[in-house]
């Protein structure tokens, strides 16, 4: 028998404040998505233009989808996921695939827009999974403290 501590289940809670860490990166990036699309339109921004506005949006989620997905297979983890000690694993164990992840992701913006109900789904599924766990076939837990 082993005296080794084992990881668990992230709860939901756990995931939100890693979430909220994660804006900081985020918004560095989206600001630089911002300046990008500020350069690519020939120094202006007006909104209202659907092809500027397009622009942004599309830089935006193409960076907010690469800071996830590099991330989550990358060792599994984001910044704000590394400060609560979670990781993001496939159900079977390994690392997860880039399509895996990118799958996740957009199941994640789906979860969002639905006003957050795929991530409340965590609070009934017996391993805390999401709608983006359960289509990405993840599960994200919380590894045991150093040394603990």
């Amino acid at each position: 028998m082993s005296n080794e501590p084992t990881a668990t289940s992230a709860s939901l809670w756990l995931r939100v404040l890693a979430g909220t860490y994660d804006l900081l990166p985020l918004i560095g990036m989206w600001f630089f998505a911002g300046a990008l699309a500020l350069g690519l339109s020939g120094g202006s921004l007006e909104l209202h233009q659907d092809l500027r506005k397009l622009l942004t949006q599309t830089l935006v989620l193409v960076f907010s989808a690469g800071y996830f997905v590099i991330s989550w297979t990358r060792g599994g983890q984001t910044i704000g996921m590394r400060a609560w000690r979670l990781r993001a694993i496939g159900d079977d164990g390994r690392s997860i695939t880039p399509l895996r992840a990118l799958l996740r992701f957009g199941v994640a913006l789906i979860s969002l827009a639905a006003a957050g109900i795929g991530f409340a789904w965590a609070l009934h599924d017996s391993q805390q999974r999401t709608w983006h766990d359960l289509a990405a076939r993840t599960v994200v837990i919380r590894l045991p403290k150093p040394g603990g």
